[in-house]
């Protein structure tokens, strides 16, 4: 059953990124309110005591807004974060009734020490956290246990092994895995024997490419030997300087006078 905490909330009448960040600085929660045909509203929350809630997975809370006496329910609909994605800077609130069906996200919570774990070389995963249910407002719960006690080695649970309340459906891919056990030991040998083939066959590789070096710098040292550098640069100079020697640079200025 759902526990509605109470969240004092003001109107926001300056909006915009720069009034929202003097709110932030004075430890307010920048947030607007929407939902059952009503116009959306710019509120803002205490951030602490919000923040403490929505860090305890809770969802659905009685806003109640300084100046109006009745109080809204509302449903956590979404929380954006800053650019490091570490602190949330926005708030998003739904207005509802108890007794409305809504889909929403339910933490998903490991009840159990898996008998697979205790093999060598176990490891248990847990790659989603979450599942969406559809329920009414009033029966949403915090958390789902999952009971994982006699998840074996190479077992998985997923999504439709939950078992859930009569009046819950399951709104989430069906074939989600919720928490797998397998064995590290194989993937880690593997790999070492791979590494292993890699080392073998990466000296000869780099051998042969020194040998085939060696050989032709070997050839072309050769060659050098029969040919020794100086020798065509010494007639390619000599037959550049030999037209030279022939015609004198000062021979054309003594002709001309």
């Amino acid at each position: 059953m759902v526990s509605a905490h109470t969240l004092k909330a003001q109107r926001r009448e300056r909006l915009g990124s720069r009034y929202a960040k003097r709110d932030r600085t004075a430890g307010r929660l920048p947030a607007v309110l929407y939902g059952h045909g009503q116009p959306p509203v710019s509120i803002s929350l205490e951030a602490k005591e919000a923040l403490r809630f929505f860090h305890q997975g809770e969802k659905v809370f009685t806003i109640e807004l300084s100046g109006e006496g009745k109080g809204q329910t509302v449903i956590l609909k979404d929380l954006q974060f800053d650019y490091l994605g570490t602190n949330v800077i926005h708030v998003d609130l739904a207005r509802v009734d108890l007794d409305e069906e809504i889909v929403a996200n339910v933490h998903v919570n490991l009840v159990g020490e898996a008998v697979g774990l205790k093999k060598a070389g176990a490891i248990l995963t847990h790659p989603i956290t979450q599942i969406a249910i559809k329920c009414t407002v009033r029966t949403l719960p915090d958390h789902i246990d999952v009971e994982i006690t006699n998840l074996d080695m190479n077992q998985e649970i997923k999504a439709r092994d939950v078992k859930l309340p009569g009046t819950f459906t399951l709104a989430s891919d069906p074939d989600a895995i919720l928490a797998a056990i397998s064995e590290i030991k194989e993937e880690v040998v593997a790999a070492e024997a791979t590494a292993v083939e890699g080392g073998a066959a990466g000296p000869e590789v780099i051998t042969a490419k020194k040998d085939e070096a060696g050989a032709a710098g070997a050839a072309a040292g050769g060659d050098k030997g029969k040919a020794p550098a100086g020798g065509d640069k010494g007639k390619a100079a000599g037959g550049a300087g030999g037209d030279k020697a022939k015609a004198p640079a000062g021979g054309d200025k003594k002709e001309k006078k």
